[in-house]
């Protein structure tokens, strides 16, 4: 019997979308009791976009995942692409995934399509899924698709998260290679969960768990909560054991990184990482400035402008990392492919 060598997995595509409308600081302010100064020191972000009325999360998926195709070389069509993963916390319907509807607007026939729930590492953990997939020979390419509509989900008058939370959609496309040191390839992921910290980032109503308890007055808030200060230390931690864990198992010191691409929560949260990790600041890729926290577009939506901007260059070292609500954290270990338009 022939040994099959396992294929590896290469970043072939890249896209983003950002809805129009911007909200600056000084819009935000006019109703909540702060202003441009409060929010840029604690939190980095001076402007995000938000969805107009009618805009959902797959309006925007479908437009970042036609970019990453046309990225790739490949065009809308059934046999364009094997499988479509979307992560997202703000999916257009409770039931079904959002990612069927995704890929029939995009016109890819009977491609599996599924959605992935891991708020800010949903990326990642999108990633590790797809090229698990095309590891185990179950696929030869995936899109992989970060989405968000978290204006959806805020509170007006919560001035902690409304300043902190913006919309996009950033996707990759992730193919099975059998060149397996190629620019792009995909070196090694790191996952984790603790769900005993699930308080800390939640939506409380909504699912079974408020529905099943229709008395309790406690369950009842609609709108996305977080505890901010809880969640930063352990982003941060988390982030920084995950990180330092994939670069010991693929055998990278951290001065051979090159660029940290770190979930754009909080500029101070990245730039804490960065000196944890003893990764010099400047290597730190951050467009939180511009587009605020998009949770699962946030590290697609950061490759892009890197790569856009031509800072992130064929065959670089790079170590994606995020933390979300669940709580869960991870890790992606790449080397940036060749020749790589972003859509």
């Amino acid at each position: 019997m022939a040994h099959h060598q396992r294929p590896a997995v290469a970043v072939t595509g890249l896209g983003s979308h950002l809805p129009p409308r911007r909200i600056t600081n000084d819009e935000l302010a006019a109703r909540l009791d702060t202003d441009d100064e409060w929010i840029t020191t604690r939190t980095g972000i001076r402007t995000r976009h938000w969805a107009s009325p009618g805009t959902s999360t797959g309006d925007l998926a479908v437009e970042a995942g036609l970019r990453a195709l046309k990225s790739a070389g490949l065009r809308p069509e059934p046999g364009a692409v094997d499988a479509v993963v979307l992560a997202t916390t703000t999916p257009d319907h409770p039931c079904p995934a959002t990612a069927p509807s995704v890929a029939a607007r995009l016109q890819l026939g009977t491609a599996a399509a599924y959605d992935i729930a891991g708020v800010c590492s949903g990326f990642l953990y999108a990633m590790a899924t797809a090229s698990a997939q095309i590891i185990a020979g179950q696929a030869e390419r995936i899109l992989v698709i970060g989405a968000e509509t978290y204006s959806t989900i805020l509170n007006p008058a919560d001035r902690t998260t409304s300043v902190i939370f913006g919309d996009g959609a950033g996707a990759v496309v992730l193919s099975a290679t059998r060149d397996a040191d190629r620019p792009g390839v995909l070196l090694g992921v790191d996952l984790g969960a603790d769900g005993s910290r699930a308080d800390l980032i939640r939506i409380p109503a909504g699912g079974s768990r408020q529905r099943a308890n229709p008395d309790d007055p406690g369950l009842e808030d609609p709108y996305f909560t977080m505890q901010g200060k809880q969640v930063f230390t352990a982003a941060v931690t988390r982030m920084q054991h995950s990180a330092t864990s994939l670069l010991d198992r693929i055998g990278w010191s951290t001065d051979q990184v090159d660029h940290l691409v770190g979930h754009q929560a909080n500029v101070r949260i990245l730039k804490t990482l960065a000196r944890q990790l003893e990764i010099p600041e400047e290597r730190a890729v951050i467009n939180i400035d511009r587009v605020g926290n998009t949770s699962a577009a946030s590290i697609p939506l950061a490759l892009a402008d890197a790569t856009a901007s031509g800072r992130l260059t064929p065959g670089s070292r790079v170590l994606l990392t995020a933390f979300g609500g669940g709580l869960t954290w991870g890790s992606v270990a790449l080397t940036w492919p060749d020749n790589l338009s972003v859509g």
